[in-house]
């Protein structure tokens, strides 16, 4: 339920409001806004009686959330969220952020040369895992902190930020130490305890939408790290699983304009687990731009033929150095412009 106040509400009439929501014995959680403040009220289990809140001064409406998800839909906070990262970079504003690197951290070496030529070409993070769910227990794993420790150096040497997977709760508090960014992958969407974590770790989160997941479950997820007072989250398209081959998923194209219109969080898409196929993540990649994704996720690697992990959806360097020219003019056709680069920290 949210409580709407009149546009010249006063700081008494809104903490009445906070107060009165209190006594009923729920949590109020004030939302000031570019023109009016709104308060939510959380927990409610369907027996809280909202004539007693339209009667306060200052209340100018109630609304009532119907969908299961409260603090990610539109209705509890009508602007869209803007992330705010290190160094000024925002994913959720007028900027598309375009994150690249290699499936996993293999090696100081491969891990540095991909930095800098992804940021060369003009992407603003880095991608790359260090802890690697797999499909197989006998494929590679990643190289575990060893990984988030050469991430943390390509930054420095860099300026790219960093977003890496956190496989489990303990993992959580590991990864807050070397990335920027925490993500939560397809296979752990809706791991509880995993988020509860995660949402209490203090650093923004990139939640990917589970393999077979609806939209709707995608932002329970996302509520379960809301909820915990996180509210530095962005959502992740990387495609669900279908009945056809010809690609390793269905990329669901619409979930991006879907989520717009259902929650204030942003939303990237990650066209290589999408579709699984180097030649197919570029057209899609320009694709999710036109759309109005806020970014895209894109796995490159210095030789793919030679990836321990994915190495035929990775883009060759100067395949992506090409895509990196083509979606500059996709966002300019709508109004938007790719995010640059920061700074490297040893420049």
């Amino acid at each position: 339920m949210l409580v709407v106040m009149q546009h010249d509400a006063s700081g008494d009439e809104i903490q009445r409001v906070v107060d009165t929501i209190e006594e009923l014995g729920y949590e109020a959680r004030p939302m000031p806004g570019k023109q009016r403040t709104a308060v939510g009220l959380v927990g409610n289990d369907g027996r809280v009686d909202a004539s007693r809140l339209a009667a306060l001064p200052g209340v100018k409406e109630i609304i009532h959330v119907t969908q299961p998800y409260k603090q990610v839909s539109r209705e509890w906070k009508e602007e869209s969220t803007v992330v705010r990262l290190p160094g000024g970079l925002r994913i959720g504003g007028n900027e598309v952020v375009v994150i690249a690197g290699p499936c996993s951290v293999e090696s100081e070496e491969q891990i540095i040369q991909t930095a800098r030529s992804v940021r060369a070409s003009g992407a603003a993070m880095l991608r790359g895992g260090a802890f690697k769910p797999r499909s197989s227990p006998y494929s590679f794993q990643g190289l575990g902190e060893e990984g988030l420790k050469l991430l943390a150096k390509a930054r420095e040497e860099t300026g790219l930020l960093v977003v890496t997977e956190a496989m489990d709760a303990e993992g959580v508090d590991l990864v807050t130490q070397y990335a920027d960014v925490i993500q939560i992958g397809a296979r752990n969407m809706q791991n509880s305890s995993l988020l509860k974590r995660a949402g209490r770790a203090g650093k923004p989160v990139l939640l990917k939408r589970g393999i077979a997941a609806t939209i709707t479950e995608l932002l329970l997820s996302a509520e379960y790290l809301l909820a915990e007072g996180n509210h530095d989250v962005i959502l992740c398209e990387r495609g669900v699983r279908g009945f056809d081959n010809a690609t390793r998923n269905v990329f669901d194209l619409a979930a991006i304009t879907v989520v717009h219109g259902l929650s204030h969080l942003p939303i990237i898409a990650d066209p290589s687990h999408a579709t699984g196929w180097r030649d197919k993540v570029t057209p899609m990649a320009r694709a999710a731009v036109a759309a109005g994704a806020d970014g895209v996720m894109v796995e490159v690697h210095q030789q793919p033929d030679r990836a321990l992990s994915d190495g035929a959806q990775s883009l060759y360097p100067e395949q992506f150095a090409e895509l990196m020219r083509e979606i500059r003019v996709i966002a300019e056709a709508i109004g938007r412009v790719v995010a640059e680069p920061l700074p490297a920290v040893s420049a």
